[in-house]
């Protein structure tokens, strides 16, 4: 083998992944700001969902990698939180937006992103039928299976216990 037919295809791969690269770097900063208010309109939207009852929300406060907001009534007292977290499931992070009452039950979930889980399985998480199931629990809340049954539990979805 000469040099020539080695060079030739790498220096035209290079080109390509260079051209690539320059691409995506483009679309990213011109679609950045837009995911990022894309992102914090559909968290406004859960805090809404998992506390209907409020009528405005604190701004963002950060406690290690989780972030929340003060639920306020119509007189800006606290009338609960919205935590904002995500935990590994079966194929990715699922991202939940929980509401908890000053009482420490949950008033409602609300599933951010579970795009990466198994269609018709770890996805039916966005199921009001499931998500009901943790509303005005409290403490630990325990996973139960067919096999197992969890004190304070809710049931998993078939199939999907690790996204449950």
């Amino acid at each position: 083998m000469n040099a020539k037919t080695i060079l030739k295809p790498a220096i035209a791969l290079f080109a390509i992944c260079l051209v690539a690269t320059v691409l995506l770097a483009l679309t990213n900063a011109v679609t950045a700001e837009r995911i990022e208010t894309i992102a914090a309109e559909t968290e406004n939207a859960a805090r809404a969902v998992v506390f209907p009852q409020a009528a405005s929300f604190s701004d963002s406060k950060q406690v290690g990698s989780h972030s929340y907001n003060e639920a306020l009534d119509a007189s800006g007292n606290v009338i609960g939180y919205t935590f904002s977290t995500a935990a590994k499931g079966y194929g990715g992070d699922v991202c939940v937006m929980t509401g908890i009452g000053m009482d420490g039950s949950v008033n409602g979930i609300e599933v951010l992103d579970v795009s990466d889980e198994t269609p018709g399985l770890g996805q039916n998480a966005k199921k009001d039928s499931f998500k009901a199931q943790f509303e005005g629990k409290s403490g630990v809340i325990g996973v139960s299976t067919a096999s197992k049954s969890a004190q304070n539990g809710i049931d998993a979805l078939t199939g999907a216990t690790y996204t449950s």
